[in-house]
């Protein structure tokens, strides 16, 4: 699972960033989380392939939604015939055609548009789904959750080959496969080479919203969470009126206990959350920030990050701390 920010920039566009999108590709499926201004060349930019058959909106205000229209006329352009589905809030229909049908385009390729609430799945995959949250927003509005079933064991591509003496080929996938194949004359069971299921991943994206119980339980079990960020602290009273996710300070560090000392100069377990994102200037605020779970590889995005795209290879789960809900 691959995720890419194309857009951060909550209400307009900066010289730097784009407004609110995201890529996620999950093994080869590309999914667009929010469509703002211009997202298509953001597409073009980083590399991420058109090959987009889902968009999921939170909710129709214009930086979230105004890259719709650019969008389906480039598919166009590019005489797409996949049919493209667009899902949406309920209530949000109309928005969503207007803005298909912007400047008297017509798609010559089937554009669905589907109107969901929260907890309803969305999308379902053989390997995973898509899930709406309930969110709190000054519109019709529902966040995203994407949830993977069990993964398959890894293989253990070196005990086939240096003890079992099975070189790489179509027997590797079989066994994968939880098949048992045949080799000099013994047969190799599948559990020999392959170990245990491994937890599916989740990766929640809110969308704008105040904190809410919803969320909170949603991302509880998330590897990933892509929470409001729009205001710094010193506009907390906007981001209630606007009801966006007003930040709060970070916890306190504990100091190191002196009878037991971090080893290897290792941080107390107090600070083993992802590094909050560093806050842009007030001209440049972030729509949205990623905050990956203790231990993950993923990293927090901000307006220094030089790449926009955050590795989603994680390791088992571990719940998530309430703290993360708090936006940075």
């Amino acid at each position: 699972m691959r995720v890419t920010f194309l857009g951060t920039s909550g209400a307009v566009p900066t010289t730097q960033r784009n407004t609110s999108a995201l890529l996620v590709n999950r093994d080869g499926d590309r999914l667009l989380f929010d469509c703002g201004e211009g997202t298509q060349r953001q597409m073009m930019r980083f590399s991420t392939g058109f090959a987009v058959d889902h968009v999921f909106v939170t909710h129709c205000h214009g930086d979230h939604v105004l890259g719709i229209p650019g969008l389906v006329q480039t598919f166009d352009f590019n005489d797409r015939e996949a049919p493209l589905a667009i899902h949406a809030p309920h209530g949000t229909r109309g928005e969503i055609e207007d803005l298909v049908h912007a400047a008297g385009n017509d798609p010559s390729f089937p554009v669905r548009i589907n109107q969901v609430g929260p907890d309803e799945v969305v999308l379902d995959r053989s390997e995973y789904e898509v899930r709406a949250v309930r969110t709190d927003h000054r519109t019709n509005a529902v966040g995203y959750a994407i949830v993977e079933d069990d993964r398959k064991g890894r293989f253990d591509r070196e005990k086939a080959e240096e003890e079992l003496g099975l070189p790489p080929g179509p027997e590797y996938s079989t066994l994968h496969r939880g098949e048992p194949v045949e080799h000099q004359g013994r047969t190799i069971q599948p559990e020999e080479v392959v170990g245990p299921p491994r937890p599916g991943r989740q990766m929640v994206y809110t969308g704008d919203t105040r904190p809410t119980d919803a969320v909170a339980a949603a991302a509880e079990d998330a590897d990933l969470l892509v929470h409001d960020a729009t205001f710094a602290s010193d506009w907390a009273d906007r981001a209630r009126e606007t009801a966006h996710s007003p930040p709060t300070p970070p916890p306190a560090r504990r100091p190191p206990s002196p009878t037991a000392p971090a080893r290897n100069g290792s941080r107390s377990p107090t600070s083993r959350r992802a590094t909050p994102a560093t806050t842009p200037p007030s001209n440049a605020r972030p729509a949205s920030t990623s905050t990956a779970r203790p231990g993950s590889p993923t990293t927090a995005t901000s307006s220094r990050c030089r790449s926009p795209t955050t590795r989603t290879d994680f390791p088992p789960r571990r719940a998530l701390s309430r703290a993360f809900m708090r936006a940075t």
